[in-house]
């Protein structure tokens, strides 16, 4: 996923966690039973984010018989790793210190987030080696 790649709205993003989260390729049929147990989508606005999603070449599609089987083209971890290098640049100037504060809210941390912090610190220092 290259740094030109636009943030995904939530509908299409949701349509993307369930196609991470189940073995591909999966049918527009499949895709819509899964989206309709929270919130009801016609199948045309499934068949709408799933063409959005193709231009943008977040899946691809292939035709079997009279179906259409959506695979990803982007990993759920690309998407993440995009998102949140992007989150940090653009609204904390590329500190991780000001990003925990927020996440945080001045409240205080547990033992157990600020070990989970030091051995995550510890293990970038690591690699810098």
């Amino acid at each position: 996923m290259g740094k030109n790649q636009q943030r995904l709205p939530d509908s299409e993003l949701d349509i993307m966690l369930i196609l991470w989260s189940h073995e591909p390729p999966m049918s527009r049929p499949e895709i819509e039973k899964i989206v309709n147990e929270k919130k009801k989508l016609s199948p045309t606005t499934i068949l709408t984010l799933l063409s959005r999603l193709e231009k943008k070449k977040f899946v691809s599609v292939e035709k079997q018989g009279k179906l259409n089987l959506y695979t990803p083209l982007i990993s759920q971890e690309e998407y993440q790793r995009n998102e949140s290098k992007n989150i940090l640049e653009k609204l904390y100037g590329n500190s991780l210190k000001k990003f925990v504060v927020s996440l945080y809210g001045g409240k205080k941390l547990d033992r157990e987030k600020i070990q989970e912090l030091s051995e995550f610190i510890q293990e970038l220092e690591e690699m810098e080696e």
